[in-house]
């Protein structure tokens, strides 16, 4: 595991690093990626072997008896989370964002409002509203540069036109990992709306030393309207596998979104399922708690840079590789501070207001990447406001 080797990812078809100057106007030859959420690292040796098998044996056909990866997906769930995930609840979509889409088609009907808990992952929005519904945002309050949750202030937001609430946990891109209480709060919010809850759980193990997820599915009072969603893919560094789990305790509901993806003749790639189940395995485990000590570490750096910068405050990160930082202290519109990072300083990173209310002030910065880049990053964004020192 050698998190400090340099990868040229350029030339690889690499969203984050092949379409920098097509989105940003920022050449990858001296350009540093800090946007697309993967990682610039090689996943654990495990799941190149298993893909070296495949590629061995030569034939690459239907996939049949998925058996061992469910209960690989189910060793994990247990061993990491201590959630128990019954292997017949699992559906397997072509990712999240996929699995999010079928549960807003197969959950609600068109002009139907589904909650955003804003500012959250951007493309819920972006699936939701090209499904014909609604996003109904109810704002994240920003408390001493925490998020936290304000449902008396979200009750009075609800319209009865809702039918699903997104929660994204932990948060992308604030980093929280969300406690117990709070967790029991989300549940009586959906039952107290009558909301499906979809918990998008992919950064479930991307978490900072100290820190510990709590599945959804752990919350009492909720199975009967719960879907839970996570995925290997973000963990190992294995997103272009697109392969996510949809996992539905309740039968009923399971039914109805088994009914929709059976409509779309849905089925999983196998190369995905090979690597997912390679990688949840104990091998995969002990590379994921050296990357999460590694990353701590990048955050740490990351941190005590830019929080150098006056008027700039990057949010305490207890999970994920995404760092949220705020620029509302530099008292310059969102179009200077972007323009300094990104055509002084030269680094791709995703703009606040594209996750919704409350990111206006924000940009989110990928810090999944060698730490010499992000040493490189810090002191470009340090010299591109170097005249606020």
């Amino acid at each position: 595991m050698n998190f400090d080797e340099i990868i040229d990812r350029r030339g690889t078809h690499s969203m984050k690093w092949d379409m920098m100057e097509a989105n940003y106007g920022v050449s990858p030859a001296d350009g540093i990626a800090m946007w697309v959420a993967d990682m610039d690292f090689r996943p654990p040796a495990c799941v190149t072997e298993a893909l070296r098998a495949m590629t061995g044996h030569g034939i690459y056909g239907y996939y049949g008896d998925d058996a061992g990866y469910r209960a690989a997906i189910g060793w994990w769930m247990k061993e990491r989370h201590g959630w128990e995930v019954d292997p017949d609840a699992i559906l397997t979509t072509h990712g999240l964002v996929n699995g999010t889409g079928l549960c807003v088609d197969a959950f609600t009907a068109p002009g139907d409002a589904v909650v955003l808990l804003t500012p959250v992952y951007h493309a819920f929005a972006r699936v939701i509203r090209a499904a014909g519904r609604e996003v109904r945002e109810c704002p994240l309050v920003n408390e001493a540069g925490r998020y936290a949750m304000d449902f008396d202030s979200w009750d009075g937001l609800m319209t009865g036109t809702e039918r699903m609430v997104i929660l994204c946990s932990p948060h992308n891109p604030g980093g929280r990992v969300w406690t117990r209480a709070e967790l029991q709060g989300v549940a009586e919010f959906a039952r107290r709306h009558d909301l499906i809850l979809v918990s998008d759980e992919i950064h479930h193990d991307l978490l900072m030393p100290g820190q510990r997820h709590i599945p959804m599915a752990d919350i009492e009072g909720i199975a009967d309207r719960l879907v839970m969603m996570t995925a290997a893919t973000k963990t190992f560094n294995i997103a272009g596998a697109h392969t996510g789990n949809v996992i539905i305790h309740d039968a009923g509901l399971r039914a109805r979104l088994g009914a929709r993806m059976a409509a779309l003749g849905m089925s999983p790639n196998s190369f995905g399922l090979v690597m997912a189940e390679a990688a949840y395995s104990p091998e995969g485990a002990a590379w994921v708690d050296a990357l999460c000590a590694y990353l701590d570490g990048n955050r740490a750096l990351f941190d005590a840079g830019v929080n150098a910068i006056p008027g700039v405050r990057s949010m305490p990160l207890e999970a994920t590789y995404l760092a949220w930082v705020d620029f509302s202290g530099t008292g310059m519109t969102p179009e200077e501070f972007t323009r300094r990072v990104e055509r002084d300083a030269r680094i791709c990173v995703n703009h606040g207001p594209s996750f919704g209310s409350g990111g206006e002030a924000f940009l989110r910065f990928n810090i999944a990447t060698p730490r010499a880049r992000v040493a490189e990053a810090v002191a470009r964004l340090q010299a591109a406001f170097g005249d606020l020192q």
